[in-house]
Formats: C-alpha cells, sequence, structure tokens
C-alpha cells in the first residue's frame, strides 16, 4: 500500500462525510471520555506529577496528535507504560527533568517521522516488547502499592527493590484505604464487560469509593485541587530549560522516544486489524513528535497513543479523527464542571484502577504461546527483558533484550545450511549422456541460508578438504543474501580449486546475491559461462566438459583415440 501524506489521509476520512458519521463519531468520543478520565487522573499521579497534570496530557495529546495522527483510530494520552518510565525519571531528575527529556523526545520522534524512519521500530522483537510490557506492568503494579495501602515508604530508582522493601515493614496500613481500594478492584473484576461500553467499570469503582469516602469520612489521601485551567502553574518555560547541560537529559529523553514510538506503532497495528486501515507509521511519528514538544509548555507529561483508548473508540463506532477531538473536549468539559468532586477522589481509588490495568497489560495470550510452546530463545529473551526492566533503566532493558534476540537470531542465522552430493551417473545417463560419470568427478552443494559474516567460517570448512572433484556445482537457490564476507569466501574458494584444476559453477543465484556478485567482479572473474538456471543444466555441463570421451565426440574423434591420446 503506498504511503499518504496528511491531507490525502484527511480526504480518505472525510469524503462524504455527513451527520450521520458526525454522530457517531461524538457519541464515540464521549464514551472514549468516561474511559480516559479516569486513566488519566491515575497515570498523572503515577507518573510522578499530578492528577492534573495526566488531565492536561490527555486533552492536549489527544487535540494536536489527533489531529496529525497516521491513521482516523489513534489516540494518545498518558499511558501506564509512559507512567512507569517517568516515575523513575521524576526520582532522578524533578518535574523539569521530565518536562526537558519530553521536549527532546518529541524532537527526535518528529525527526523520525520527517526521516521515514519508523519501519526500523518494527524490528524490535516480539519477545521483548512483551517482557518490556510485563516488566513495566510490575513497576506500575509495585508502584501503586503505597498509595492502596495508604502508606508512603521511602523511594527507590528500582520497583524491585520497592517490592523487597515491604517486607521489611516499618509501617501502619491505613484498612481504611484498603477498603477504597478494594471497591474499585472488585468493581473492575466483576463489572460485566457488556455494560463496559456504557459505563466504564474503572469510572463505576471510583464514584463508588468516593461517594463511600464522602458518607464515611475517613482518612485517606485524596487528590486535591484540580486547577480548572489547561495552562497549569508548574510547566515548562524557555527560561526553566537548562541550555548548558542537556546531555544529562540525553538518556531520558531517548528512553521516552523508544517507547512513545513502539507503544504508538503497537497501538497502530492493533487498531489496523480491526479496523482493516493501515496505519501511515511516520505520520503517526511526527504527530507525536509535535504532540510531545507542545505538552511540556502546559505542564503535562509526555504522551504516546493509547491503545485501550483506541480500541473504545472503535467499538464505540468511531470513524474518523474527530473522537479523540471530541475526547478531548469532553475531558475539557470535565475539567471545569467536575474539578471539585474529582479533588475528592480518593487516591487508592486510582491505585486500584491503576493495579487492574497493569494485570490486564500483560500480553497474556503472546507468553502463553511462548511458554505454552516451550521457545526456549524467546523464553529466556521474556524474562531477560522483564528482569531488566525491573531492575535498570528502561533503555537499557529495551537494549539488552534487543541484543540478546539479536544475538540468537545471527547464530541461527549463521548455521548456513550445506548438503554435498555426489552426481549420479546413472541419473545422467538417463539425460543422455552416455559416458558419464566415467571420467570426471562432479559434486554439488546446496546451500540454504543468507551466506554472511556469521557463516563464512562453516562455508570455509565445507569446502576445505574437497580433493578429486572435476567440478564443484555451488547451488544457491535458497541463499537470500550474500555480504562482503560471503563475497571474499567464495573468491577464496575459486582461487584454491583453480590451483587444483577444479572447475567453480553456479546454479540458481538469487537475484540480490547476484547483483552482489556483479558489483564484486566476481562473474567476470569466474566466467558468465559458469553460471546456470539450474543444477541440472550445471551438472550437464560439467560432464561434458570433464568427460575425454564426450570431448573427443565433439571434436570428431573414436572413442579409442580420445582414450590412447589421454
Amino acid at each position: 500500500m503506498s504511503r499518504r501524506s496528511l491531507p490525502q489521509l484527511y480526504r480518505d476520512e472525510f469524503t462524504g462525510y455527513n451527520v450521520a458519521r458526525f454522530q457517531q463519531d461524538l457519541m464515540a468520543g464521549l464514551t472514549v471520555a468516561a474511559v480516559a478520565l479516569p486513566l488519566a487522573l491515575a497515570f498523572g499521579v503515577a507518573s510522578g506529577a499530578t492528577a492534573a497534570a495526566g488531565l492536561v496530557t490527555a486533552i492536549i495529546g489527544g487535540l494536536v496528535i489527533g489531529l496529525l495522527s497516521g491513521a482516523p483510530y489513534q489516540i494518545s494520552g498518558p499511558t501506564g507504560a509512559m507512567s512507569a518510565v517517568l516515575i523513575v525519571l521524576v526520582q532522578r531528575y524533578g518535574l523539569t527533568g521530565i518536562w526537558v527529556a519530553g521536549l527532546m523526545a518529541g524532537i527526535l520522534l518528529l525527526i523520525i517521522g520527517l526521516l521515514r524512519l519508523g519501519r526500523f521500530i518494527a524490528f524490535i522483537p516480539a519477545p521483548v516488547i512483551s517482557g518490556f510490557t510485563s516488566g513495566i506492568a510490575l513497576i506500575i503494579f509495585i508502584g501503586q502499592i503505597d498509595n492502596f495501602l495508604g502508606v508512603q515508604t521511602p523511594g527507590t530508582e528500582s520497583a524491585l527493590f520497592k517490592l523487597l522493601g515491604y517486607f521489611q515493614g516499618g509501617f501502619a496500613v491505613n484498612w481504611q484505604a484498603v477498603v477504597l481500594g478494594s471497591v474499585v478492584v472488585v468493581t473492575m473484576l466483576l463489572w460485566p464487560a457488556r455494560l463496559n461500553a456504557r459505563f466504564p467499570a474503572s469510572l463505576l469503582g471510583i464514584v463508588l469509593a468516593t461517594a463511600l469516602n464522602a458518607v464515611l469520612r475517613w482518612p485517606v489521601p485524596v487528590i486535591g485541587a484540580i486547577p480548572q485551567t489547561l495552562l497549569l502553574a508548574d510547566r515548562l518555560s524557555l527560561s526553566a530549560i537548562p541550555w548548558d547541560n542537556l546531555s544529562a537529559f540525553v538518556a531520558p529523553a531517548l528512553t521516552i522516544t523508544a517507547l512513545g514510538a513502539v507503544e504508538s506503532l503497537l497501538c497502530g497495528a492493533v487498531a489496523s486489524n480491526m479496523t482493516g486501515i493501515r496505519l501511515q507509521a511516520n505520520q503517526e511519528l511526527i504527530g507525536q513528535g509535535v504532540g510531545n514538544i507542545v505538552i511540556p509548555f502546559f505542564g503535562g507529561v509526555p504522551a504516546t497513543a493509547a491503545i485501550a483508548r483506541t480500541s473504545v473508540g472503535i467499538k464505540a463506532g468511531g470513524k474518523t479523527r474527530l473522537v479523540s477531538v471530541v475526547q478531548s473536549a469532553g475531558l475539557l468539559l470535565s475539567m471545569f464542571l467536575l474539578a471539585p468532586v474529582m479533588s475528592r477522589i480518593p487516591l487508592t481509588a486510582l491505585a486500584g484502577v491503576l493495579m487492574v490495568t497493569a494485570a490486564r497489560m500483560n500480553e497474556w495470550a503472546a507468553i502463553r504461546f511462548i511458554f505454552g510452546h516451550r521457545f526456549k530463545t524467546a523464553m529466556i529473551t521474556f524474562l531477560v527483558t522483564m528482569v531488566a526492566t525491573i531492575t535498570l533503566d528502561l533503555t537499557q532493558a529495551i537494549l539488552i533484550g534487543a541484543f540478546l534476540t539479536g544475538a540468537v537470531f545471527l547464530s541461527q542465522m549463521a548455521s548456513l545450511d550445506i548438503e554435498m552430493q555426489d552426481v549420479d551417473p546413472v541419473k545422467l545417463r538417463e539425460k543422455g549422456i552416455e559416458n558419464a560419470g566415467r571420467c570426471g568427478h562432479v559434486q554439488v552443494a546446496f546451500l540454504t541460508g543468507p551466506l554472511f559474516f556469521a557463516a563464512t567460517g562453516h562455508f570455509n570448512e565445507a569446502f576445505a578438504p574437497l580433493r578429486d572433484t572435476h567440478a564443484l556445482i555451488l547451488s544457491m537457490r535458497g541463499v537470500p543474501h550474500i555480504d562482503m564476507s560471503g563475497l571474499e569466501a567464495v573468491k577464496r574458494l575459486h582461487e584454491q580449486l583453480e590451483r587444483q584444476g577444479t572447475i567453480l559453477m553456479f546454479a540458481g543465484v538469487h537475484r540480490n546475491a547476484m547483483r552482489m556478485m556483479e558489483r564484486a567482479g566476481l562473474v567476470d572473474e569466474i566466467g558468465g559461462e559458469n553460471f546456470f538456471w539450474s543444477s541440472d543444466q550445471a551438472i550437464v555441463e560439467a560432464e561434458r566438459r570433464g568427460c575425454p570421451l564426450c570431448a573427443a565426440e565433439r571434436a570428431g574423434r573414436t572413442g579409442i583415440e580420445a582414450l590412447l591420446a589421454g
């Protein structure tokens, strides 16, 4: 499918647009807003910022990124995965550092999209993404234990150390907070799925917990005042940017960039399967970049596309990107109309939402597939990435998982399969070569796999002991690619065989490999007459060249004269 520019995407979406379709978008947008409201508040707190910051992020992200998105269904805002990254970074750099890192990440995403590099994001292996997602789910879950228990324990830079700290005691559980949080958890688990589209379980749980607390007046921490403005008092300004120390924010910016790109394109892949509409990856990254450049100046946190909200919009019948715009408008109205009510929401209620969300974040189908079929490489990659995610910097976790998978992939690709076969004279005689097998010894080597730097060792070893062979035929129909190291290995083999008086022939060379061999001058050096479409053709020619009887017949001499001359 061809690439489409943003104006083309708009034409595709809004050609024939009418009142009926707008009504569908309107209802879908309001439905998404109902789902997004509790999540925006929760993810704002989970990010180490405020509930208001999460709300502002959802409003600005839904509007700006939605209008510039690479598909009609993408809905962006604060997400669980991003909040897990940010809570760690906030402890190191503070909110100003996160805003600066988010701004830098937005610029990087914009550049990646403009340079059309979005396809490279897809190179991250599935077990790495699954392990990373499970690690993030653990970080979110562990990070909300304090709010759920109504306590405040010392912060750590590792979710694992945070979890271990709870077993050391030293805190008193607020049982009222646990009860309110449990109300939300139970509601989300027991609320029928068919009713969730009409009234989200997370919103119902928060309403019940807040109402119960309002009646009982329990001493539990609450969200606090929600500013009725999009321009928060705590926000990034140009004067606050540490221009002389930007290098300190490169690592967190790369983390936010990688996560924002991966999660947005993953969301697009899921939604594409639901709608049949392809995500324009580079345009999506441009939209994510612009949105994350703008958001810090309003006081929000970095945003990315959200699978939960996007899927709700699709299932609710949304057709265009106006769903995202309506969602932002609905959240903006809630900020002005419901701010006094939202300020009284218990933090433990948000913790309950996040804990259930974290449990559902895991890609359980993919995990069951990996472990159910016992794919050892995928299992190891998944576990290493997950453990690295909860113990190390998240950028390092992605790099470790990708490196591990890359190493295993290279190891698997390096196992170039070479099957050696001697030519069967009987079969050749059946093809009409009466003297086949009496004079020359022909071998055929069937190669399968890319001939690149990691496979050249096996290639060299396979042909090192080659002796008493008149002709060696390399059948390369199963070799899709050859690199410089492979070309050098072929060149050395040709020189070795030439010294032995052995002819080197090729059959079924793949177009890519042939192009590389032509550029390296190997076709001219070996001789174009030694390249054939099939192994049969090469075998027939090798026998004819190597058999004196065949040569004598071509020269018009008798077989006896040829043998005496030999």
